[in-house]
């Protein structure tokens, strides 16, 4: 039963010691000039002018390219911050387009409470607020681009927009200052066995970057293609029914379970089941004006080929054929299982997304500067679904077209930070801030799924959002062992052009336009008592206003439908933190307590469309208020016991639960959804020789749960969010100046669980890389 407050969604859609226990640990982010950063080659003045700008009072993990290439198994570079504290990415296959970032305090449906960026450009999907289509556009970088990867915990500068509450995560690409180049193949296995279904699933990768210095201009370029097979992504079930009955055709087949709510179910087969063919190709220039002045364009282009298919578990006693729908007879029970059952399953995409990024940095004595424009693309994306019933389906038929083409975004920055002394001990920085979001999708009906023309459209939801930002900050060094930081940011919103159009149902609809507008105050403070010591108190208030899908976007996706609510409020997030650090030549320890009380939250979660349908709706609501405040651990230390052998850890344990909710009020006390209370990473690395390094890794985190209300009391099964245990291995050796061979096994345990999807399970990866 959903809460009394959604008739509009219907309408619309139908005292912490721990620093000084361990004296001896090494700085959680090597300074990009350090001596140990890694790639020598790599130029960062422009990273290093940004961060100058941007002035961050937030509690930073840092992963360099040296670290991934030696410690992580990265076949997409979603892989490389899943051992960083608090974080997780539900990556679900090589190749997922729908992977989201969860942080501390927000989950796996909150992914516009994250900022991600490469050289500037927005990676993260804000015409949304979901684990599906608004999930980050990750594939726009390959792990061979990266020089390093910084995470900003918190909504803490004024530099970001509200969207910053989780993380803001800032990708660094190489930019060479001399020819290099590399070449690498990759192929990944991965054993899966899930309801006696097994298969053997490979993927393969070729990637190559090139890139030089000529004079004032530097160039550098990539080239990745991945080729994929993945388990299924859904599976089709059916709720056991409670009478014995005679009716319907004679069928075999099906594995017994029990849905999350704890009832017994069949499961029929699995959908979703994905074959993929990527290519990213992307290109980086900077021209150096003058010693003080770069222009930098990044460009980049992501095209998607996946072909999805299902697999029926069920066979018919008189025909020994493969069933897929009808009225069936399955162990003396009868089952009504509808056409679209596995066709909803069954589905064809063709992407083609560009990325633009444009910026002039300069610096000088007192003053850095940067004005960058970006823009972000759907060229061409579209989906072809059956309607159908299988195994017909398969060659084709009826069916439908789904198209987001003139999807996207656009943004534009201007910011600046002025030296007030030569010494930087006061140091003004501000900026201003506008960006334009644009949803276009566009559903039609197609006589041939596979290769038709469109026919009459029959759905439509169109809109738009924008927001104009003006922001400031001061840090201020009042004495050598205080610093306090000072910010705010004020942003206007609006959101226009808002359409929703349904055939059947007979919808047509001119959404009125929404505005809003708000300052969120920010700051930090500071305390270095003695060298390698730092006690950092921060606080930040921040506006998420609603994405332009929350609003206005119905979509399907797979066995998924997606609602939207044209009424939404703004979520304002009040964050504290106060982080201890103790850093030493070798390493560093640091200890976070962290605070967010968040009214009018907007979350994203999911019920049946039917009773005991498996078909999904999915939904946003504001709740009233919800409170997530927890601590966080992390450790990370070169030469750990022994010489050569760097361990780096973290803990975090978070309670996050609704305090308010007069919609829902079941939901009161309860765990918010993807949440879990203990996350746990764990990486020890040992380096026999110059030439070679053997690392083992575990990921854990606890039992959480989908719902707002927790009555998803079962983990371990489809839709079901349980715990996990992952255990990583990974051997890389240098076998010449030019060469680099890997081995490497994730979920070595091979742990079967479920977050919502089935996750991969064991999987082994070899890479070879030549380097010029």
């Amino acid at each position: 039963m959903f809460p009394s407050s959604f008739p509009s969604i219907r309408r619309t859609a139908a005292g912490v010691v721990l620093a000084a226990l361990l004296p001896g640990v090494a700085p959680a982010e090597t300074p990009a000039d350090s001596a140990d950063s890694g790639d020598r080659d790599i130029l960062v003045v422009a990273q290093r002018q940004g961060e100058s700008i941007d002035n961050a009072p937030a509690t930073r993990a840092t992963v360099t390219a040296e670290t991934i290439a030696e410690t992580i198994n990265a076949v997409t570079v979603e892989d490389t911050i899943k051992y960083l504290p608090s974080l997780l990415v539900r990556k679900r296959n090589i190749g997922d387009q729908q992977a989201p970032l969860a942080t501390r305090t927000s989950g796996l449906g909150s992914s516009a409470r994250s900022l991600i960026y490469a050289d500037g450009a927005l990676l993260s999907t804000l015409i949304g607020n979901n684990n599906g289509t608004a999930s980050p556009r990750w594939s726009l970088v390959s792990p061979e681009e990266i020089a390093r990867i910084d995470i900003l915990y918190g909504p803490f500068s004024a530099a970001y927009a509200g969207n910053s509450i989780g993380a803001v995560v800032n990708i660094t690409t190489r930019l060479p200052d001399k020819l290099e180049g590399t070449l690498t193949a990759l192929a990944n296995v991965q054993t899966f066995d899930q309801y006696n279904d097994r298969r053997i699933l490979p993927a393969y990768q070729l990637a190559g970057t090139l890139g030089d210095r000529f004079g004032p201009l530097a160039l550098f370029a990539s080239v990745t293609h991945t080729q994929s097979d993945a388990q299924p992504i859904s599976y089709v079930t059916a709720l056991v029914p409670a009478a014995g009955s005679a009716a319907g055709a004679p069928t075999t087949g099906g594995n017994a379970d029990l849905n999350r709510s704890g009832l017994p179910i069949r499961v029929l087969g699995a959908s979703g089941i994905p074959s993929q063919l990527q290519d990213i190709f992307k290109l980086k220039a900077a021209l150096d004006v003058s010693p003080q002045v770069r222009l930098t364009y990044v460009g980049g282009l992501f095209r998607n080929a996946t072909d999805a298919t299902a697999q029926t578990y069920l066979t018919g006693t008189a025909s020994g054929l493969p069933v897929y729908s009808g009225s069936l007879n399955i162990d003396g029970k009868a089952y009504n299982v509808a056409a679209g059952a596995f066709s909803n399953g069954v589905y064809r995409y063709d992407q083609q997304h560009w990325s633009h990024a444009l910026s002039a940095t300069g610096n000088g004595d007192r003053l850095d500067w940067q004005i960058i424009g970006t823009l972000f693309d759907y060229a061409r994306d579209e989906q072809r679904t059956p309607s159908v019933a299988l195994p017909a389906g398969f060659a084709g038929g009826a069916g439908t077209i789904t198209r987001l083409d003139g999807t996207g975004w656009a943004t534009a920055d201007a910011k600046l930070a002025w030296r007030a002394d030569a010494a930087g001990r006061h140091v003004l920085s501000g900026g201003g801030h506008w960006d334009r979001y644009t949803l276009d999708s566009n559903r039609y009906a197609t006589t041939d799924w596979r290769t038709g023309a469109t026919g009459a459209l029959n759905l439509v939801s169109r809109g738009k959002t924008q927001t104009i930002a003006l922001w400031a900050q001061d840090a201020w060094t009042i004495a050598p062992p205080l610093t306090l930081t000072i910010g705010g940011r004020y942003e206007w919103w609006r959101a226009y052009d808002g359409v929703n159009f349904a055939l059947a149902p007979a919808l047509s609809v001119v959404q009125p336009g929404r505005r809003a507008s708000g300052f969120s105050p920010k700051a930090s403070l500071a305390y270095t008592p003695a060298p390698g010591w730092t006690a950092r108190l921060s606080f930040g208030r921040a506006l998420r206003f609603p994405t332009v899908g929350e609003l206005y976007q119905a979509v399907t996706t797979g066995t998924v439908f997606t609602v939207p609510n044209p009424d939404l409020r703004p979520e304002v997030a009040l964050s504290e933190e106060l982080a201890i650090e103790r850093r030493t030549a070798k390493g560093s320890v640091r200890v976070s307590l962290f605070n967010e009380s968040i009214e009018d939250a907007l979350i994203s979660q999911s019920a049946p469309l039917l009773p005991g349908s498996a078909t999904l709706y999915t939904y946003v609501q504001n709740v009233d208020r919800t409170r997530a405040r927890g601590i966080e651990m992390a450790l990370e230390q070169r030469d750990f016991l022994v010489r050569r052998i760097d361990l780096s850890a973290s803990v975090t344990y978070t309670d996050a639960t609704t305090r308010q909710d007069t919609a829902f009020p079941a939901a009161v006390g309860k765990l918010l959804p993807s949440v879990p209370r203990w996350k746990v990473t764990a990486v020890a690395t040992w380096r026999p020789d110059d030439a070679a390094s053997l690392t083992a890794a575990v990921r854990y985190a606890s039992r959480n749960y989908g719902t707002l209300d927790n009555s998803d009391s079962v983990g371990n099964t489809y839709q079901g969010f349980d715990r996990y245990v992952l255990v990583d291995l990974r051997a890389a050796f240098k076998l010449t100046d030019h060469y680099q061979f890997a081995l490497g096994i994730d979920n070595v345990n091979d742990d079967h669980y479920f977050l919502f999807h089935p996750f991969p399970q064991r999987s082994f990866t070899a890479s070879l890389t030549y380097r010029l």
